[in-house]
This record gives structure tokens, C-alpha cells and sequence, in this order.
């Protein structure tokens, strides 16, 4: 599935001006508030008209400013979550679920009921009304309704805004799955760069109205110049790692990965399993022999690949550890004490107890 976006549209004194492209499974939206990621989403799900320009959905065109063409939102086939479920207060689950069905033409549904409740684990729960669940329930249920309805899209308006950590960590599988199981792509609007690390394959940054950047998600985070003030210490990278075993007496999983092996905190999951974990720079030190007698138990062979700064006190070193990209937070004194520069050789130190889970996910 292509999304291809190019609108513009003033609304009072913000004005909207934004174009890109995205054949991700899961595009996340991300940016600071105000910067346009509702305002966006809200026009490729037909809530707002854009003044100008274009939206074309897997080669269906559903705006073209310039040839009149809007298509209404109930014919789109989009499913909306929004941050706040808005599930009918009168209604049961089962009911609330089954009421998108109503929009989708009966040779249109592929959407199977049951396994939409398996998917989401909510089956306990038909019989209740939404009064009566705890708010990461209530977005499964949310999730649920807009999946059942069978649309080609699923938009995604920081549907964990409203969450406390537990309740996050609770619901982030649930969109892991729908990721990765169902293949309907998903549009995802977000200001945080762990859920954005976690569940996103493509990223396109706004910033005042504009895109200031887009792309793979490994890419995007990793830059510091991209990601707002406050959270530039979650900058890192994402690693591809295979589960291999369980050290049971230390709760500790054994991982492989393309640079090497690796020990995180227990990770629930099979053998072959296949996991993606966020390494923040901020938690990578560098050190130009292998160390020896220290407490860290990841200790990778790497070479410097670039070197970048912002003004500030602080340098983002870009590794490549035997195909795996990393980077690594230090200060421009430890640059210039330790002769780094590209192509110089390295050993990476990652500590095991810097990794948690809202740091590790499936790999989709």
C-alpha cells in the first residue's frame, strides 16, 4: 500500500504544508504538539477538507483539490481511532464492535469477527458496557471496531495519550500484532519517541506545518537535529535480535544479532523469536580496546561510520557493528581525548539493565 500526501491548507494563522510518501506497514506521524500531525490525519481520514492538493491511498484517489474529487469519510474504508475510544456509552462491546460492519458493503467485509476478538484478547469482555473498563481495554475495544469495520486504512491519533505507563505497556502488543498479523497499513500520530521507536517502519517528522524530514524508522531516530529538545536522550537506534535462549538464574535472554551476541532482561518469547530493542546513544559507551572486568555484559566490535554535533557539549557517533547501525552519545572532549573519526575501530558497551520493555518489541 502507497500513501502519497501533498496538501495545503490555512486554517486561521497555521498553515498546513506538507507532502510525502510512505509504503510502510506502520507510518508514525511524529512531532511536537502544534506542529500538524492531527490537522494531517484528520485529512486523509475525510474530517477536514484541505484547500489544496492531493491524497491518493494504494492508487485510490480520495482529495484532488484542483478536479473537485472528495470522497466522503464513511466511503472511504478508514478506520479511525482516536485518543480517547469514544465507544458508545449505551452499547456493549460486542455491539460497539460490530457497529462499523454498518458502513462496509456485505461483499466488501473480509473482517472476521472471532478473530478480531482473539487478536485483541477482549473476549472476556462482549457482555460489558464501556463504563465499566479500564482505559486500555476500552482502545482495544476501539481498535476492534475500526478492524471489524474492513478498511484498507487505519488511522491512529495518539491512541496512548491518555494512558498511564502500566496501560501503555499493556496495549502496545495489541498494535504490535495488528502491525504485523493483519497487514493493513496503519497511520500513526505520536509525540513520543519510545512508542514511535517501538512500533513504527516509517516516520515523517512535522514541524510547524511542514515535513522536515521522512523516511525508514531506523533513520529518522537516530538524528538528534530531528527530534524535539526534550527528548533528544531517547536518540538512538533500533537492532534486529533473534532469541536463542533463556539464562533462567539471572533472568537474562540470550540474543543473536548481526554484530554479535547480546543479553538483555528476560524477553517472553520463543526460540527463533524475532525481537526489535531501541539502544538510546545516551546508554552506549565507546571504548578503543576490549574492555575487561566491567559489569556491562554487551560488549560489541564496531566501526565509526560519522561523527556529528549540534554546537552543544555533545557529539552523536554513528557506528556500524558488523552490519547492525548504532550510535553513541559522548562529549566532544571524549572526541577529541580518544582521536575518534570515521573508520577508526571500536569496542561498543551497552549495560544490560539500561534496556526495559517499553524498549523492546517484536520485529514486524
Amino acid at each position: 500500500m502507497t500513501l502519497s500526501v501533498r496538501i495545503r491548507h490555512k486554517q486561521g494563522d497555521f498553515l498546513l504544508d506538507a507532502a510525502f510518501e510512505s509504503s510502510g506497514r506502520l507510518t508514525a506521524l511524529f512531532g511536537p504538539s502544534g506542529s500538524g500531525k492531527t490537522s494531517l490525519i484528520n485529512m486523509i481520514g475525510g474530517l477536514v477538507r484541505p484547500r489544496e492538493g492531493r491524497i491518493v491511498v494504494d492508487g485510490r484517489v480520495l482529495v484532488d483539490a484542483d478536479k473537485r474529487v472528495f470522497v466522503p469519510k464513511h466511503r472511504r474504508r478508514i478506520g479511525y481511532v482516536f485518543q480517547d475510544a469514544r465507544l458508545f456509552p449505551h452499547m456493549t462491546v460486542a455491539q460497539n464492535l460490530g457497529y462499523g460492519r454498518f458502513f462496509t458493503p456485505a461483499a466488501e467485509r473480509y473482517a472476521d469477527f472471532s478473530a478480531v476478538v482473539d487478536l485483541l484478547g477482549i473476549g472476556h469482555l462482549l457482555a460489558r458496557r464501556p463504563a465499566s473498563l479500564s482505559g486500555g481495554e476500552k482502545q482495544r475495544v476501539a481498535i476492534g471496531r475500526a478492524l471489524i469495520a474492513s478498511p484498507k486504512l487505519i488511522l491512529m491519533d495518539e491512541p496512548l495519550a491518555s494512558l498511564d505507563d502500566a496501560r501503555k505497556a499493556e496495549i502496545m502488543p495489541y498494535i504490535e500484532r495488528l502491525r504485523d498479523e493483519t497487514k493493513i497499513p496503519i497511520v500513526y500520530v505520536s509525540h513520543s519517541v519510545g512508542e514511535v521507536a517501538r512500533l513504527a517502519t516509517g516516520v515523517v517528522v512535522l514541524s510547524a506545518g511542514t515535513v522536515a524530514a521522512s523516511g525508514p524508522a531506523a533513520d529518522i531516530l537516530s538524528r538528534f537535529d530531528l527530534l524535539p529538545e526534550d527528548q533528544r536522550g531517547e536518540a538512538g537506534a533500533m537492532v534486529d535480535l533473534t532469541v536463542a535462549g533463556q539464562e533462567e538464574a539471572f533472568g537474562l535472554t540470550v540474543l543473536h544479532a548481526a554484530g554479535g551476541e547480546w543479553r538483555l532482561p528476560r524477553v517472553d518469547a520463543p526460540v527463533g523469536a524475532k525481537i526489535r530493542a531501541r539502544v538510546r546513544a545516551r546508554d552506549v559507551m565507546l571504548s578503543l580496546e576490549r574492555p575487561q572486568g566491567i559489569s556491562a555484559l554487551n560488549v560489541l566490535a564496531g566501526t565509526i561510520t560519522g561523527i556529528s554535533a549540534d554546537g552543544g557539549p555533545d557529539a552523536l557517533i554513528s557506528l556500524d557493528c558488523g552490519g547492525d547501525r548504532l550510535a553513541a552519545r559522548v562529549t566532544r572532549r571524549s572526541v577529541e581525548t580518544l582521536g575518534l573519526q570515521p573508520g577508526r575501530p571500536v569496542f561498543v558497551v551497552v549495560k544490560a539493565v539500561t534496556f526495559d520493555r517499553g524498549n523492546m518489541g517484536t520485529a514486524g
